[in-house]
């Protein structure tokens, strides 16, 4: 069988570094990427004592950073040359409102354009293999997303003056979510494009958001999963002989899950889609495939 190689954002500790072992361990070559140079050596130094012969790469990158975006994809397809699983793992609910250097609100912006923007550049250079899944972690939280049928802020600005940590979160899972189902009418034959909630999870990721994002982890923090019982939806996607079905579809619990009813709007998912690539100057795709 041909080696594997999956990209792993977010790869440093927690959910993504639990992905990463699950995958090691199923026979896939790594590529993970952290924030910063020092990360990264970090993870691959750890990730490499359990490799067992696999290739484990580290990439760093500044993923609020639009350039810097740009830069990964080159680098990926310098380092790999093809990509066989895209797992956009990397995310944050900061607790108040900031902007990147492109304008953009910075939840907004990690959790949604940045992995709209990866997967579109890897997409458009090549890097993807002719039967890669793309996986775009969500969240519960998606449910207290709001976005306006008609004019539905994909960038967050609209927030600058009525920031709500939860509520921003949610509507940036929810914008990735309902692109990540437009995209899947896009993708070329044989190519997946998945949603997949890894439940709350007893990292730091909650802690570091501080606000109420952390408060409400603290409240629910019985119910919390460790990152490697988290990593199950995730690594399962991936690593499943053939591409789970429905394409475009939400998997909570290791299974295809129905979405909050805003995630079924197809017409919404289009709208959504069709301005982020416009947000980030890129072009959006046709659809391929027949609406859900």
């Amino acid at each position: 069988m041909s080696r594997r190689t999956a990209v792993i954002t977010g790869a440093a500790g927690g959910l993504g570094q639990a992905i990463a072992r699950r995958l090691l361990a199923d026979g896939f070559d790594i590529v993970a990427v952290t924030r910063n140079a020092r990360s990264a050596a970090a993870t691959r130094e750890t990730l490499v004592a359990g490799a067992h012969g696999h290739a484990v790469h580290a990439l760093h990158a500044d993923l609020v950073d639009r350039d810097a975006v740009r830069a990964l994809a080159a680098q990926l397809r310098d380092t790999v040359g093809q990509v066989d699983v895209l797992v956009n793992n990397a995310g944050a609910a900061f607790a108040g409102y900031g902007e990147t250097t492109d304008g953009m609100e910075l939840t907004h912006a990690l959790n949604h354009l940045t992995p709209f923007h990866l997967t579109h550049l890897a997409l458009d250079n090549g890097l993807l293999a002719p039967d890669a899944r793309i996986i775009n972690i969500s969240s519960g939280l998606m449910a207290r997303g709001r976005l306006d049928r008609g004019e539905p802020d994909v960038t967050g600005i609209s927030w600058r003056h009525r920031y709500s940590q939860i509520t921003v979160y949610g509507t940036a899972k929810l914008a990735n979510l309902l692109a990540t189902t437009a995209l899947a009418d896009r993708l070329p034959g044989g190519m997946s494009a998945y949603s997949a909630d890894p439940g709350v999870i007893r990292t730091g990721f909650h802690t570091k958001a501080g606000g109420l994002v952390k408060l409400a982890s603290s409240l629910g923090a019985i119910m919390a999963q460790p990152p490697a019982k988290a990593a199950h939806t995730p690594a399962l996607l991936a690593m499943a002989g053939t591409s789970p079905t429905p394409n475009g579809g939400y998997f909570a619990k290791g299974a295809a899950t129905t979405p909050p009813k805003t995630a079924l709007d197809a017409d919404l998912a289009t709208l959504v889609y069709e301005r982020t690539a416009r947000a980030l100057g890129l072009a959006a795709r046709p659809a391929t495939a027949p609406r859900r």
